[in-house]
C-alpha cells in the first residue's frame, strides 16, 4: 500500500505554518526504568518522570493542542516514548517497525488510538525497521536517520512511502556519530527555513538548503526541542542555545527532562503530533 491510499480524517496541512491540533501521548509506568538506555546516567526516579511528563503535557495544551492521553503499558516499558511507532504526515499515517525488537508490540498498541483519526495506514514491514526518532520532518521535506534502529530497508520503504505522496526526503547516516541514539538526538526543526543540529552533523550536505543554528559543545541535548505552534518546548538546562533561539525571536517553553534522559529519551520522543 502507498500512502496515497491513506486518507486521514484530521490531519495537518504540508505547510510549516499549519498549526498542529491534538497529540497523543502516554505516560510511563511504574517499570519505566526497565526500558531500554544506552546511556549511564542513573537509574530514573519514577515520580519525578511523572512530574516531568505532566508538565510536558500541560505545555502541549498550552500550545492549543487538544491531547488523547492512553492508558498506562506495563507490557513495554519504553512505551512513553510514542513517536517511535509512527509517523504523520500531511497525506496519511504511517506504521513503524521499531529495532528493537522488545518494543515492536507497541505499535500494533498504538494502531487503534490513530484508527480514530487516520482512515488506512502505510506500514514498514520487514526486513526494514524504523524508528520514529529518526524521521526529521522540516517544512515540506523529510530527513529519515540510518542509525542502530533504522536499518537502510527501513528508510528505503518509508522513501517510497513518502515520494507516493509528493514528499522528498534525504537519508542521513547517523552510524558511528557518538552520543546518539536516534537522528533527532541531532537536529529539529525549527521552522522558518532552520535546523538546529549538534556539531557533528551541522556539516551535513543534506542540510545545506537550510540556515543550520549550531549546538554548542555540552549542550547536545537541547538539540531535541520541538517547535508546536508558537512556541518551542525545549529541555531546560541548557543558557546558550536558549539565548540564541531567543535571540532568533522564539518563544521558548524550558521543561525538565532529566529523568527521560537517563533513558534515551527526548522533548520529540513523548509525543505524537498532528
Amino acid at each position: 500500500m502507498t500512502l496515497d491510499d491513506a486518507s486521514p480524517t484530521t490531519s495537518r496541512d504540508a505547510s510549516p505554518a499549519t498549526p498542529f491540533r491534538h497529540a497523543i501521548v502516554r505516560p510511563p509506568g511504574p517499570n519505566f526504568a526497565d526500558g531500554l538506555t544506552t546511556v549511564d546516567l542513573g537509574r530514573p526516579d519514577y515520580d519525578r518522570a511523572l512530574s516531568q511528563h505532566a508538565a510536558y503535557c500541560a505545555a502541549l495544551e498550552k500550545c492549543g493542542l487538544e491531547l488523547k492521553r492512553l492508558p498506562l503499558d506495563l507490557r513495554h516499558p519504553d512505551s512513553t516514548f510514542v513517536e517511535d511507532t509512527a509517523i504523520l504526515t500531511a497525506r496519511g499515517a504511517i506504521l513503524t517497525r521499531p529495532g528493537a525488537l522488545s518494543r515492536s508490540g507497541e505499535v500494533e498498541a498504538i494502531r487503534g488510538p490513530l484508527a480514530e483519526s487516520y482512515e488506512d495506514f502505510g506500514e514498514i514491514v520487514a526486513p526494514g525497521t524504523l524508528d520514529g526518532g529518526d524521521v526529521c520532518e522540516a517544512g515540506d521535506h523529510y530527513f529519515i536517520g540510518i542509525s542502530e534502529r533504522t536499518n537502510e530497508e527501513g528508510a528505503g520503504q518509508l522513501a517510497i512511502l513518502l515520494a507516493a505522496a509528493g514528499i522528498p526526503s534525504a537519508n542521513v547516516d547517523i552510524r558511528g556519530i557518538p552520543g546518539i541514539l536516534h537522528l533527532k538526538s541531532g537536529i529539529a526543526y525549527a521552522g522558518e527555513g532552520r535546523l538546529v543540529a549538534i556539531e557533528a552533523l551541522a556539516g551535513h550536505p543534506a542540510f545545506r538548503s537550510f540556515q543550520v543554528v549550531p549546538v554548542s559543545p555540552g549542550e547536545e541535548y537541547a538539540a531535541n526541542l520541538i517547535r508546536v505552534n508558537d512556541h518551542v518546548l525545549f529541555a531546560a538546562g541548557h543558557p546558550r542555545l536558549a539565548k540564541t533561539l531567543t535571540a532568533l525571536g522564539y518563544e521558548l517553553i524550558p521543561l525538565e527532562m532529566s529523568e527521560f534522559q537517563k533513558m534515551d529519551g527526548g522533548l520529540s520522543c513523548l509525543s505524537l503530533r498532528f
